[in-house]
């Protein structure tokens, strides 16, 4: 079995997921192609979909006009080892976008991101609850996640 994630957009897919595939690295647009035939979006050549890779991650994405807007219950998460990383991501995405709490934004295109470091995950798990109280509520304060606060709370 294969597991694929899926994304409907209004307009602009191929602009976005070129755009995507730029950002992270082992990323590329596989095809994109019009649909052929009459669909409920749309008579044959109106509907787009593509296949495409984010890292190690396989989409599918279909441009056939309104539908759901993108919303909070789908995110893309990205997780980069270090703060030039996160910081060029998160640049890139929230250009046109908008940014929100605890390293999440919204993208041109409605899409949500979460771009967090790796090493947010590490000390979240660590065993020492207190360390783990500390680091949530310095992430709790940022909207852009910044690893060496993370590490000052960890350290105490």
């Amino acid at each position: 079995m294969k597991v694929t994630q899926h994304l409907w957009f209004e307009k602009d897919m191929e602009a976005a997921i070129g755009f995507y595939a730029t950002l992270i690295p082992g990323s590329s647009v596989h095809w994109v192609t019009p649909v052929m035939a009459d669909t409920p979006s749309g008579p044959a050549g109106s509907v787009k979909i593509a296949s495409f890779t984010l890292g190690d991650q396989r989409y599918m994405a279909i441009e056939a006009g309104p539908l759901d807007p993108f919303n909070h219950s789908f995110s893309i998460m990205v997780e980069c080892e270090t703060q030039g990383d996160l910081d060029r991501l998160w640049d890139a995405l929230r250009e046109g976008g908008s940014v929100e709490q605890c390293g999440w934004l919204k993208d041109r295109w409605g899409l949500s991101w979460q771009i967090a470091p790796t090493r947010l995950g590490e000390l979240m798990s660590d065993p020492d609850p207190d360390k783990v109280r500390r680091v949530t509520a310095a992430m709790l304060k940022m909207v852009k996640l910044d690893i060496a606060p993370l590490e000052a709370a960890a350290a105490g």
